[in-house]
C-alpha cells in the first residue's frame, strides 16, 4: 500500500501519489485546490485515483514531516 509490489504499481502506491503530490505543491495551496490540481494532472495521464487514496497520501507526507498546514494552506517543506 505505501511502497509498490508486485501486485500494486507506483501509480497506486502511496509513496508515489505522495511524490506527484510534492510535484504540485510548488506553492502554499489549500487541499480542495491541490486535489483539483492533482486529478487534473492525473487524468491528463489516463490515471485515476479515488479522493480516499489522495487523502492517505497527504498523510503519509505529514507523517514524513515532508508538508505542513499553516492558515488553512498546504505546504512543502524543505529541509
Amino acid at each position: 500500500m505505501i511502497l509498490p509490489t508486485k501486485h500494486l504499481s507506483q501509480e497506486r502506491s502511496l509513496i508515489g501519489i505522495g511524490g506527484e503530490v510534492l510535484g504540485l505543491l510548488n506553492e502554499n495551496k489549500t487541499v480542495s485546490a491541490l486535489w483539483h490540481d492533482f486529478k487534473r494532472f492525473r487524468t491528463e495521464r489516463g490515471l485515476t485515483i479515488s479522493f480516499d487514496w489522495f487523502v492517505l497520501a497527504l498523510d503519509l507526507l505529514f507523517m514524513m514531516n515532508a508538508i505542513k498546514s499553516e492558515k488553512g494552506r498546504l505546504r512543502r517543506v524543505h529541509s
